[in-house]
């Protein structure tokens, strides 16, 4: 890979998101705006190797997508058509295609992403779509990065990409902020596909590595990106905060062979302190703006407790299953009152954990959940029913669709082996 290529790897990567956004203002469609964005990488690509890369290479894209979308706009015909309405002369209709565009990329970027961003995240698309569709357009990650990184094949994200956006494109959907009831709707599915992509990297959910730090870098980024570009809403502050202490933990999570670490066995001393204090500062501003904290921020008030504690046998356990029961208050789910169980028993002993496994054992959402199986495995092992815990570890194990985990859980069913 020559200098210049690399170069033009990095312009993209930072640039793309914020081009594409301008572009889909202008266009009214985040497919047209990808494609408009991507002649000009081709440009950039066949001129910047032989004159270098522009002092602003941002701007520089910008200004070649643009003429690109006029000449588009030129050879179409309805743009023909609106063309003998409106101007009487060619000079007349070229200054109204240079004055449109030319205001329409002289707009605040920061809304433009906050648009791209909600557009990515819309409910008419499926949540595999939104999550490739943020990857590709915010992320600026190609088809087979996005297929590699969630084990798909490249022919799959294709088809979920250009399916999405000639939704988008069909439904006429506008490139816009949503505002009022659709904007707290809409604002859960975009923090829901941001940490999709972060648990995705945290833990995946298949394949020979237990984690993807890639994915959990650029949720983190997605995540920065809209904390600064929506100050005002708590629960923003609150998934920024909780993925920023979760990856502090990134560096102890994996053994000297790649194997999995648990929270309760790493050494915390490879607890990156930057993150925890990046995480604390975000969890009080979510806790400075009105009103209770939303789910992400309690969830971020229980990855604090476990930061705050400099050995695992120091954690506040009874803190942390109080946060878990008000979570379950406000977001009642299964996958809650699983980690519930794992608080309570840790705070109260084994039973109580086990007698709330008990109570949720038969729900729907956990009939192939690998993790309700570990988690009764580890409590029945902590109350010294050592064979009853091999066995569940056994079914977990059979259950995991990723060989680090599969490799741990084993381990935890033969301790002697």
């Amino acid at each position: 890979m020559t200098e210049a290529t690399r170069a033009i790897e990095a312009v993209w990567r930072i640039e793309s998101a914020r081009l594409i956004a301008g572009l889909a203002r202008m266009t009214g469609d985040v497919g047209t705006a990808e494609d408009l964005a991507q002649d000009a990488l081709v440009v950039a690509i066949e001129k910047w190797p032989e004159t270098g890369v522009p002092d602003n290479p941002g701007a520089w894209l910008m200004a070649t997508a643009k003429n690109r979308a006029i000449d588009r706009m030129r050879r179409e015909k309805t743009y023909e058509r609106k063309r003998e309405e409106i101007a009487h002369d060619t000079g007349a209709l070229f200054a109204i295609e240079r004055s449109d565009f030319d205001a329409a990329a002289d707009d605040e970027i920061g809304d433009d992403l906050l648009a791209l961003i909600f557009t990515c995240c819309h409910p008419l698309i499926s949540r595999e779509a939104r999550v490739a569709l943020t990857l590709r357009l915010l992320g600026g990650l190609t088809t087979g990065e996005i297929a590699r990184a969630f084990l798909s094949s490249e022919a799959t994200v294709a088809q979920r990409l250009v399916r999405a956006k000639r939704t988008l494109r069909d439904a006429k959907v506008p490139f816009e902020v949503p505002r009022g009831a659709e904007l707290d709707e809409r604002l859960g599915s975009v923090l829901e596909v941001i940490y999709l992509v972060f648990n995705e990297g945290y833990a995946a959910s298949s394949g020979e590595d237990w984690m993807r730090r890639d994915l959990c870098e650029e949720a983190l980024r997605l995540g920065r990106i809209l904390a600064g570009l929506a100050p005002a809403e708590p629960e923003v502050h609150g998934l920024v905060a909780l993925m920023e202490i979760q990856a502090s933990r990134l560096g102890a999570r994996r053994g000297p062979g790649g194997e999995p670490v648990l929270l309760l066995d790493q050494d915390r001393a490879r607890w990156d302190p930057l993150l925890i204090v990046r995480g604390r500062r975000a969890l009080e501003r979510a806790e400075e703006l009105p009103g209770p904290l939303g789910p992400y921020g309690l969830q971020a008030a229980i990855a604090a407790c476990h930061a705050a504690a400099l050995r695992a046998e120091e954690t506040d356990w009874v803190r942390i299953a109080a946060l878990y029961d008000a979570l379950s208050q406000i977001q009642p789910s299964p996958i809650v009152e699983l980690n519930r169980a794992v608080a309570l028993g840790m705070a109260f002993g084994p039973q109580a954990g086990l007698e709330l496994l008990d109570q949720i054992k038969d729900e729907r959402e956990l009939a192939n959940y690998h993790l309700l199986p570990s988690v009764r495995g580890d409590l029945l092992e902590k109350a010294g029913r050592t064979e009853e815990a091999a066995s569940e570890f056994e079914r977990a194990a059979g259950m995991t669709t990723n060989e680090r985990e599969r490799e741990l859980l084993l381990r935890r069913a033969r301790p002697a082996a």
